[in-house]
């Protein structure tokens, strides 16, 4: 542990499973104590992977905890502002302050434009842009009181940063977090908290490791797989992989949260290999 956030709480949202819990876990590991959140529920228009459970969840509680670090977890939906205010409020209450915000729940499905219906366009924009939403708002009243400043970093993607077809609910959701992320980095810097986000490509989670991502790069293939898909995954990076690890989407969290970022505030930081620039 070289303690970059050393002291510090950080409020994660998602964090049950995959990238959400790799942070939760890499912050850890650098000295933070941790407020842990996720709906661990089903969400009705995504079918395409398994929701997140309660045992993912007590999952991500007993690594943390075997770091020798303290967590908070809550069965919150973003959604829910009262939900998501009382889990901060209760955070903050047992483990003393507030320092970095992970607006980083979401959820991902694919369908062409006009087949998309009306509720998973509302459960996409809720989840995806208000939750964002609802998660600054009810953490920035604690990093003002704090006086200490703070970082906050929303989770995006490459598609908050161009369009990517079959995922118009899910694009649009991801570029107005861009505008969230630079409004409030302009009307927050006077309490010296910092707000920006990531853009990652592909991440190796079940988010994108399933059959219908699978069946999308090759619609004609009867029995799509991860081996398959890997080749036609790795054409869209520059960089030579196909995905990239959670880790690596923490790791640059953990920069942006660190006192080595203090001065960096309203970027878009891509952690693509490339797919934004080819």
């Amino acid at each position: 542990m070289t303690g970059r956030v050393e002291g510090k709480v950080a409020f994660i949202t998602g964090a049950a499973r995959s990238q959400g819990r790799s942070h939760a876990l890499r912050l850890a590991q650098e000295g933070a104590d941790i407020i842990a959140v996720d709906v661990c529920a089903p969400i009705g228009s995504i079918g395409m992977y398994p929701p997140a459970t309660d045992e993912d969840l007590a999952e991500t509680v007993r690594q943390v905890e075997a770091l020798d670090r303290r967590i908070v977890a809550t069965k919150a939906d973003v959604r829910d502002s009262a939900a998501m205010k009382a889990a901060v409020d209760d955070g903050v209450a047992q483990l003393g302050r507030l320092d970095i915000v992970l607006g980083n729940a979401g959820v991902f499905e694919i369908q062409p434009a006009l087949e998309i219906t009306d509720e998973a366009w509302r459960e996409m924009i809720d989840i995806n842009l208000t939750g964002v939403w609802n998660t600054c708002k009810v953490a920035l009243p604690h990093l003002i009181e704090g006086g200490r400043g703070g970082s906050i970093v929303l989770t995006s993607s490459t598609a908050g940063l161009k369009g990517t077809p079959n995922t118009i609910h899910y694009t649009a959701a991801k570029h107005g977090v861009v505008g969230v992320m630079r409004t409030l980095a302009n009307e927050f810097a006077q309490h010296s908290i910092r707000v920006n986000s990531v853009h990652p490509t592909g991440v190796d989670t079940v988010m994108i490791q399933n059959e219908k991502t699978w069946g999308l790069f090759a619609p004609d293939d009867p029995a799509p797989s991860r081996e398959k898909a890997a080749p036609i995954f790795e054409s869209t990076n520059a960089l030579p992989v196909p995905w990239v690890e959670p880790v690596d989407i923490s790791n640059a969290i953990l920069f942006l949260v660190s006192d080595e970022a203090r001065y960096i505030t309203g970027v878009t930081l891509p952690v693509d290999a490339g797919y934004t620039v080819k």
